[in-house]
């Protein structure tokens, strides 16, 4: 599994990458992904009411989550520039600059 790590305005998002071999996770709703890549993170935006609390360069803000949806990918490039592009655009939906968003990507031992 490969993990894709964004931070910017003083928060961070991880989601997940699954390899071949690998079971996504199963949740109602979900489909059935039978990629060989599958890219699984939340997905929020700024709500002006209700939600969760997050501090961003140091406002609380409110934010929302959707479900997440995951992505089904042919190869690792593929689903590692769709995961980059993913957090980055979450980080845009609260207001701070995807250009300053650092990505980090780490390889973790499923077990």
């Amino acid at each position: 599994m490969i993990l894709v790590r964004g931070s910017g305005g003083g928060t961070e998002l991880t989601g997940t990458v699954f390899e071949r071999g690998e079971e996504p996770p199963a949740y109602k709703g979900a489909p059935d992904e039978d990629a060989p890549y599958v890219w699984v993170c939340d997905s929020f935006y700024e709500v002006e009411s209700g939600g969760s609390a997050l501090l961003v360069d140091g406002e609380e803000i409110r934010v929302a989550f959707e479900e997440p949806m995951p992505r089904g990918f042919d190869t690792r490039d593929q689903a590692l520039s769709a995961a980059k592009e993913h957090v980055r655009t979450q980080f845009a939906r609260i207001g701070v600059d995807p250009s300053g968003v650092e990505v980090e990507v780490t390889k973790e031992d499923p077990a």
